[in-house]
């Protein structure tokens, strides 16, 4: 690693823990002093919701730390008149970005990973915690259509991955053709195994005569392959949370009995998507910063980009919650927006180096 590359991250990442470490303070913070009241009392439970909290300020937190990192090392840079001194040594432009550009692209990589993991949940888990539902892990009276079958649990524990009182009703040509109903289930290997089952066929063709129900019983029963638990409580609730994985499974899951994901996909592309609209942002707020610090205006500067990069999110941040609504597809909400930002400073960062 060259020295002006280690000298540049060096500082761009030291500011960038700095930043991330007073912004998690101060709104994690705030959120305590407008809580602590409602917090039980047990301190477990104290931590574990400043925890869940600390995660889910951090998806906000580490995409505008990582913008407001790059514009504090600017200012340290034009200031001591490094940024002058690089360029007189012949360091280009691009040789200076390649590596923050590189770094910020590893922790919104990081961000996305941990997106992944059950911690993406973590707003509803600081939820139940002031609700006092955190222990509570049981849902009642959930009805779902899954490919042919129409499926009803009595109660359904996610976490347990076990069900009581399931009724699953096979319909072929809109027509009911076999119920199956059982005292528990449990799912494992990617299926349910129900145990003790009554199952019901009916007879394809009818004949008032001689036609009757067929009644069978089975200690052990297994179906509803790819039915995940998890995916049943977040689809019934109607939930706006979801890991990385929980959400390609869901959609995948409901692409299948043609319901409308767009949502989930909104939720997907805001975890995959929008966090790497501080790159483009990165290399705007670059390549038009004086690297002379005679007509340089530390203040106003600071505070045009801050303003700059809070006005960008806070447009991506609406766009979202239209895509969330279901009032504009996903796709155009979120996913477009970000590709024509990568356009505009692609076509800049050109225009500007030639």
């Amino acid at each position: 690693m060259k020295i002006i590359t280690k000298y540049l991250l060096i500082k761009y990442v030291k500011y960038f823990f700095i930043i991330l470490l007073s912004l998690e303070l101060f709104f994690v913070g705030i959120d305590m002093l407008q809580y602590f009241s409602r917090l039980p009392n047990s301190a477990n439970l104290q931590l574990l919701y400043i925890m869940y909290n600390t995660f889910f300020t951090l998806t906000i937190t580490l995409p505008l730390s990582l913008i407001f990192a790059w514009v504090v090392t600017l200012t340290f840079l034009i200031k001591e008149n490094a940024l002058v001194s690089f360029y007189a040594l012949g360091i280009s432009q691009k040789k200076i970005m390649t590596p923050i550009l590189l770094i910020t692209t590893l922790f919104t990589f990081i961000l996305i990973g941990l997106q992944s993991t059950p911690l993406a949940y973590a707003y509803e888990e600081k939820n139940k915690i002031l609700q006092g539902r955190y222990f509570v892990n049981e849902q009642n009276n959930i009805f779902l259509k899954y490919n042919e079958y129409f499926v009803y649990f009595k109660k359904l524990y996610p976490i347990e991955k076990k069900a009581i009182d399931i009724h699953i009703f096979k319909t072929k040509n809109n027509d009911i053709v076999e119920t199956i109903v059982g005292k528990k289930a449990f799912y494992q290997n990617n299926r349910w195994y129900v145990i003790d089952t009554k199952i019901t066929k009916k007879p394809e063709k009818i004949d008032w005569n001689n036609s009757k129900l067929n009644v069978s019983y089975e200690k052990f029963l297994y179906t509803l392959e790819g039915f995940e638990p998890k995916i049943i409580s977040n689809v019934y609730k109607g939930k706006a949370q979801y890991s990385v994985i929980d959400a390609v499974r869901t959609i995948m899951l409901l692409d299948d009995q043609e319901f409308n994901t767009n949502k989930i996909k909104a939720i997907l592309y805001s975890q995959l998507v929008m966090p790497f609209f501080v790159l483009p942002l990165i290399v705007l707020i670059f390549i038009y910063t004086t690297p002379s610090s005679r007509f340089f205006n530390s203040a106003l500067f600071i505070s045009g980009m801050i303003f700059l990069s809070l006005s960008v999110w806070g447009v991506l941040f609406l766009l979202q919650k239209l895509a969330l609504g279901s009032i504009v597809l996903a796709e155009i909400a979120i996913i477009l927006p970000v590709i024509i930002f990568f356009i505009i400073s692609y076509i800049l960062y050109n225009k500007k180096i030639t």
